[in-house]
């Protein structure tokens, strides 16, 4: 679709695409196609997109050619789960918005409150995590009552996050006449009955199934021995050159880890929650500038990373299901690029690894290193009469 319709024939305006030009976005990527048409006439949106596919201009563009720069005060608000996806969001608005006069506010926590308050008063769109935002505006520090457009971005990952009452606290702020755009990786099961109560008569746009994985990334499954990890690593990293994000469970590890490569003469940077706003900020910028080509993150830290150029994922730590999976390796092979996504998996991660690999259709690569895919859980169930029964059991919903 991208390549038979431009920008322009979306409807949008000279300054805009000027903008777009001056950062080398000559044509809409699919979900960019499919949505801003229908954004920029004022509907409700609900648009399943997974990551890397450049959902943010889908309604970034949107929001700001809908945008008086002449009223005072928020008139756009964009949540999303984590302060540096708060942070990547508001940087790719500000070309955009400035062409068209407009101020972009970033609002999330570990900064001061009341610089980020008086920022964000002056802004027309703000961008905001729901904890801080629900804070300024509890503390009167912030108004909500002229917004007119309402996204939510990444809204499985807040809902999976436990954001859900904050949220339902900051909509019951806004005008019920506005417009609201629901972006989700998914808009089954309980994200679909929340993205109901936020939209009125939505349009819905999906480009890729929540079971789909980057079709542009390759994927490998290494078997290692009980400890042998760092060293696989180590090995993984001396053979492959350029950005690498490793993936670790715990704020712990991360730390644990990046002390492990330095020490072994390998330099690494560390971003998990324990730290603070600017040191999150430093590691992400030390690693976008290519000061350190390793970044070891928990998942929570690295949901705001949005970089093309990350060569490859290592799930160092397996992930917790196959939608962990999926929000990990995407964050390589993104915006058509290449990429690579490695797993580390040892005897005792076979079981769990295996079935994520089965649910995304990946267990011909699973298998390849001579690991087989696992049959699915079996539980005894009374059955009529106090009969046994054998079922299917689910673990950890993959």
């Amino acid at each position: 679709m991208s390549a038979t319709i431009s920008f322009a024939d979306l409807g949008v305006s000279e300054a805009v695409l000027t903008a777009l030009s001056e950062r080398d976005i000559l044509e809409p990527f699919e979900i960019q196609a499919l949505v801003i048409g229908d954004a920029l006439s004022g509907c409700d949106v609900l648009a399943s997109s997974r990551t890397g596919s450049g959902k943010t201009l889908a309604f970034a563009i949107p929001a700001v050619e809908r945008t008086d720069p002449n009223v005072k005060g928020p008139s756009v608000l964009v949540l999303v789960p984590t302060r540096e996806l708060a942070s990547q969001v508001t940087e790719d608005f500000e070309p955009i918005a400035r062409a068209k006069g407009l101020r972009v506010a970033a609002v999330y926590g570990g900064v001061s409150m009341g610089e980020q308050a008086k920022r964000a008063a002056r802004a027309q769109i703000i961008v905001a995590t729901p904890g801080r935002l629900e804070d300024l505006a509890s503390r009167n520090l912030i108004s909500l009552a002229k917004i007119q457009i309402l996204v939510l971005d990444e809204a499985d990952r807040m809902l999976d996050m436990g954001f859900q009452p904050q949220i339902q606290r900051i909509v019951r702020r806004i005008p019920a006449q506005r417009q609201t755009m629901f972006f989700s990786a998914t808009l089954d099961g309980d994200i679909g009955r929340v993205a109901a109560q936020y939209t009125k008569d939505p349009v819905r746009h999906a480009v890729a199934s929540v079971l789909e994985t980057v079709d542009e990334a390759a994927h490998r499954f290494i078997p290692v021995p009980d400890g042998g990890k760092v060293q696989a690593l180590v090995e993984l990293l001396a053979s492959e050159s350029g950005p690498t994000l490793v993936f670790v469970r715990t704020k712990r590890g991360a730390a644990r880890l990046a002390r492990n490569l330095k020490a072994r003469g390998i330099p690494a940077a560390e971003m998990h929650g324990d730290m603070t706003q600017a040191a999150r900020e430093q590691a992400l910028g030390r690693f976008a500038s290519g000061r350190y080509d390793t970044l070891v993150a928990t998942d929570v830290a690295a949901r705001g990373i949005d970089l093309d150029g990350i060569r490859q994922v290592i799930n160092f730590d397996p992930p917790e299901d196959h939608k962990g999976y999926i929000h990990r390796v995407g964050r390589t092979a993104r915006a058509g690029r290449t990429g690579t996504g490695i797993t580390l998996v040892m005897e005792g991660e076979r079981g769990d690894v295996g079935r994520i690999a089965s649910r995304l259709k990946l267990g011909n690569e699973f298998e390849e290193l001579g690991m087989k895919v696992p049959a699915p859980r079996l539980a005894y169930t009374s059955g009529r009469g106090g009969r046994s029964t054998l079922r299917r059991r689910p673990r950890n919903r993959f």
